[in-house]
């Protein structure tokens, strides 16, 4: 439940349309529906202003299902499953056919994909998503779908990198017309202390594990990024880009 239908909810009450014993009934889910295996955070949204999202690695297709399905039931907003794989985004598509629902959108990220049920209405804020190369693109791709699934117009700009930076520089206006920018890069990830440095908006780096035998899986990136010299970038972890997304939600009104 989010703060949206919690007002519905009370409205109905003060006008007779809904009795005290129902709303008791509907709001006997807050904060959390326990399933057995797991504990379904239905005040998230009304804490922090961004829905639960059901992390798929570790969980079977079953479980996976059975989560979305509560979530789904359960609230009005975006629903997000992500890191999902095959079978899991089978079992979930399956869950909204059963409701009667429209399929999920779904965004193939690497080995894995992210799943978005009903997005969040459009919000005032544009997003540039940038990328160092082109194997930066699965966390583009995660952070991108999840922009979505919170009600962001997102622009991506892919394959910038410093080794070629003619190709950054050409989209300088972009960069600079934006409310807030995600910067993804592996290697040494030098690019966000030089996005860092066009644009006054609130930038978001994210290292991702690209890079030959010193790039170390993403912690020189990491690195990198945390000493920064332009001052104010905000870093996630490793590979993270539902995290850089949560971030700008909490950056941007």
């Amino acid at each position: 439940m989010d703060a949206s239908s919690l007002r519905v909810l009370i409205e109905q009450v003060a006008a007779g349309q809904c009795t005290p014993d129902d709303a008791v009934r509907q709001l006997r889910r807050l904060p959390y529906s326990d399933l057995g295996f797991a504990r379904v955070d239905h005040h998230r949204d009304l804490r922090l202003g961004m829905p639960e999202a059901v992390y798929g690695p570790g969980k079977t297709p079953e479980h996976a299902a059975a989560v979305v399905e509560e979530l789904l039931t359960a609230t009005d907003g975006p629903v997000l499953l992500t890191r999902a794989a095959e079978a899991q985004v089978k079992a979930v598509a399956a869950v909204a056919t059963s409701l009667g629902l429209a399929p999920p959108a779904v965004a193939e990220s690497g080995p894995f994909s992210t799943v978005v049920f009903r997005p969040a209405p459009r919000r005032e804020g544009s997003v540039v998503v940038v990328t160092a190369g082109t194997a930066d693109l699965p966390v583009a791709t995660e952070c991108s779908s999840v922009l979505n699934a919170l009600g962001f117009d997102r622009t991506l700009l892919a394959d910038c990198g410093v080794a070629g930076l003619h190709r950054l520089l050409a989209e300088v206006d972009t960069i600079a017309m934006a409310d807030a920018v995600v910067v993804i890069a592996g290697m040494e990830g030098a690019l966000a202390s030089v996005v860092g440095g066009l644009t006054p908006a609130p930038v978001v780096a994210v290292p991702t594990s690209t890079g030959y035998g010193a790039a170390l899986e993403g912690v020189t990136a990491l690195l990198t990024m945390l000493a920064a010299c332009s001052s104010g970038i905000t870093v996630v972890g490793i590979d993270n880009g539902y995290g850089a997304a949560c971030a700008i939600a909490r950056l941007l009104p």
